[in-house]
This record gives C-alpha cells, sequence and structure tokens, in this order.
C-alpha cells in the first residue's frame, strides 16, 4: 500500500483532484496527504501494518478468513469503511482527512465508518411501533452491514436522511404520549404508528385532556367535539389544534405536518351522520390513523357481547392459574389485560406498578363482573393470596433492578 501510495503520488497533479476522480476517498486523502507532507513514511509503513490484519478481522466476522474472494472484499470493505469515516467526518475536506488519518491508526478509521453504518442500521426504517425494535445493533442485522460495507457515502447520507426523518416522528410521538402519562415502554408494547400517536394527542390536548385516551374515552371525546362544534361553520378557527406549549423544538416541523392532517380530518371526525366506531374502525382511510390504549375493561359491553363471551375471549382458552394470574395482575395495575407476558411485557408492568400502584379490587371486581359465577369465588381467593404473598416484592424500593420481581412474576405467572 505505501509503494502504490508513492507511484500514485508522483503521477497526480501536485494542487488538485479530478472532478470524475473515481478513487476511494482514502486513496485520494493519502495522496493528498504524502504530497503535501502531512503524512510521512513512517505513517505510511504503519498503514501499510495494520492494514492486513484488518482485513482478516473483516472477513471472519462477514464469513471467512480462509478464502481468497473472502480476503479481496474485505480488502474493497476496509478502503470503503475508512473512505465513508473520513469523507463523512471531514465534510469532504482532503486536508482534514489526511491529518485524521496521521493522528489516528487506520483500523480506528475503518471502526469509525463501521460504527457510522451500525447506528444508522439501528434507527427505524418505518414510523410503526410495531415493526421496529429500538435496542439498537445487532447480529441480525450483520448482513445488512455486509451490504453497506460497500455503499458510498451519498448512500449512507440518504438513508440517514431517510432514517433520521422517521426516528424525529417516532421520537414526537414518544414525547406527546409521555405528556399523556404514557411511557414509551407502554407505546411499543401497544406497537401503534408514530403519527397516529400524535394524532390523537393533539386531538386530546385540543379537547382539554390530560391522558391518552381508550376507546370509550375516544369515542366520549369525539362525540362530545360533535355535540360542541355541530354546525359550526368554521371549525379549524373555533378548535385549533395547537402543539403543547413546552414541545421540545426539534419536534416542531414534525407537529406542523400532522396538525395539517388533523385539521383536513377534522370535518369527517366532526360529521354526525357517520357513527364514530365506524369511521375510525371501518373506514379504510380512517382504520389505523389515530391510536386508543386497549382496555378491555371498558369495552365488555361494546356490541353487546355478553359477559361469558368477553371472559372467553379474554382467557383464549388458557385458564390455567399461571395464566389466570398474569390477567387479574395486569387489571389491578391497569394494564391491557393479557395471560401472557413476555420478559420486556414483564418489566414494563413491573415499572408501572412501582409508578402508579396497584389496586387488587379493580381484579377482584372484574372476577365477579366477568367470570363464570360457579368459580368467582376460586378465583378471588387464588388471586389475594397472591396479592398477599407477592405485592410488597412488586412494590418494593429496594429491588432497584427489578431482579425479585422478574424472578416472582416468572414463577408465578405466564411469562414467556
Amino acid at each position: 500500500m505505501p509503494q502504490s501510495a508513492g507511484a500514485a503520488a508522483s503521477l497526480a497533479p501536485p494542487s488538485s483532484v479530478s472532478l470524475y476522480d473515481t478513487r476511494p476517498f482514502f486513496e485520494k486523502a493519502l495522496l493528498f496527504g504524502v504530497q503535501h507532507g502531512i503524512i510521512d513514511q513512517q505513517k505510511l509503513d504503519a498503514i501499510g501494518n495494520e492494514a492486513p490484519k484488518g482485513m482478516v478481522q473483516i472477513a471472519r466476522y462477514f464469513g471467512t478468513e480462509f478464502l481468497r474472494p473472502e480476503l479481496e472484499k474485505a480488502k474493497d470493505r476496509i478502503i470503503n469503511l475508512v473512505s465513508l469515516y473520513l469523507e463523512h467526518s471531514s465534510g469532504g475536506d482532503l486536508r482534514l482527512a489526511a491529518e485524521s488519518l496521521r493522528d489516528h491508526s487506520f483500523l480506528s478509521r475503518s471502526k469509525g465508518g463501521s460504527d457510522l453504518l451500525k447506528a444508522l442500521l439501528a434507527m427505524p426504517q418505518n414510523s410503526h411501533f410495531g415493526m421496529n425494535e429500538r435496542t439498537g445493533f445487532s447480529d441480525d442485522k450483520i448482513p445488512l452491514l455486509a451490504k453497506w460495507s460497500l455503499a458510498s457515502l451519498s448512500d449512507y447520507q440518504a438513508e440517514l436522511d431517510k432514517r433520521s426523518q422517521v426516528a424525529q416522528v417516532m421520537d414526537a410521538a414518544i414525547w406527546l404520549a409521555g405528556a399523556l402519562g404514557l411511557e414509551a415502554d407502554e407505546l411499543e408494547d401497544a406497537g401503534p404508528d408514530a403519527e397516529a400517536v400524535i394524532r390523537t394527542a393533539l386531538l386530546t390536548l385540543a379537547s382539554g385532556g390530560r391522558t391518552m385516551p381508550d376507546w370509550v374515552g375516544f369515542e366520549k371525546m369525539v362525540l362530545a367535539l360533535r355535540k360542541k362544534y355541530d354546525g359550526a361553520a368554521d371549525v379549524a378557527s373555533l378548535f385549533p389544534i395547537n402543539a403543547p406549549p413546552k414541545l421540545p423544538s426539534q419536534f416542531a416541523a414534525v407537529l406542523q405536518k400532522v396538525q395539517q392532517s388533523v385539521r383536513a380530518d377534522l370535518p369527517r371526525i366532526l360529521d354526525t351522520t357517520v357513527p364514530v366506531r365506524k369511521l375510525f374502525n371501518q373506514t379504510p382511510a380512517f382504520v389505523g390513523r389515530y391510536f386508543w390504549l386497549e382496555d378491555s375493561l371498558s369495552e365488555v359491553d361494546d356490541y353487546d357481547r355478553s359477559a361469558s363471551l368477553a371472559w372467553h375471549k379474554i382467557i383464549g382458552g388458557h385458564d390455567d392459574e399461571g395464566s389466570l394470574i398474569t390477567l387479574f395482575l395486569c387489571i389491578a395495575s391497569a394494564s391491557t389485560p393479557k395471560t401472557l407476558l413476555t420478559e420486556k411485557g414483564a418489566v414494563t408492568l413491573v415499572r408501572k406498578i412501582r409508578k402508579t400502584g396497584l389496586s387488587p379490587d379493580l381484579a377482584s371486581q372484574y372476577i365477579r363482573t366477568h367470570a363464570p359465577a360457579q368459580h368467582q369465588d376460586d378465583y378471588i381467593q387464588m388471586w389475594l393470596t397472591f396479592c398477599d404473598e407477592a405485592q410488597p416484592t412488586l412494590q418494593s424500593d429496594y429491588d432497584y433492578e427489578l431482579k425479585d420481581a422478574l424472578a416472582l412474576l416468572r414463577r408465578e405467572c405466564n411469562v414467556k
């Protein structure tokens, strides 16, 4: 590598790079550094020693270091990763890039390029919470990293811009949900579209609401608006959809766009000739466009279902003790009723219990209202016995890492 750099340097024009120069940015920066005395022979030797080691590491990471084609591809990857980092960090300034090569190791610049791509691939691709895992880069993304390790800076920048806009929408939704008492973990567990969350939050705040509504609350809000503005000629001026006063400035552009969509929806939302449920649950243009919390407790009479049908629907055939305790615990903590929790869902549940408390009577009342009459007393006894034993652990101030509480849920509840 040092020799080729020296040969190329002797042939290249001393003060400019051709407009159509297709060489990797790393090579351009290296030649510039040599020509202008920024990079000396000692640094060239160091790069020549580091590069083969990095190639082997990359070949091993993406496949195997024992096949020549893999090593050839690793060579292309390491040069591209270094080029990506140098061009991105320097803004295309060859002097800054050459100084970066001088002041840092070649492998550190390669790692810098890899870190840029890993951060990119960890960003969301779409604004639907149910289709994104905001947990950073994971091994299942290695095949994608292999593809992106050969991509150009322009491709990286275009993808970064697209994903940054998506992330901005999701972060705005998380902030607004938090302002209405819904934590990010609960939002991710529900899995709505971020813009749907923002629309509902704006509508709720404009209506004077202070918490994210469930369906019953959402329907009541819309009916109240219809009653209040029935026949009004200029609803937009009478019912302004404004951003919250404490909204962080970085979310202003996102909310401005979504505000316009809510204003455009108002005529249909306030149309008294279309039932609320039909509009939001059966009209294609509105299905999924707004968000509400799923709360079977407030919807048990919906569509004239009997208590028995509601009970069998919620337990889904899982009537073992662990599943029932899981259901009752969700109800007592005012969470979405479930008979099975994921590990992440268990963590969210414990955090909610420690934040807002546990109301055992809610579960007891639910059992009296919905459980089969012949099992109600047994279920209540089972539930209260569990509460007596588990509540101190679930609400302990000393179990900072949730280890005891999660161990209890794994033992007594249905946790996958």
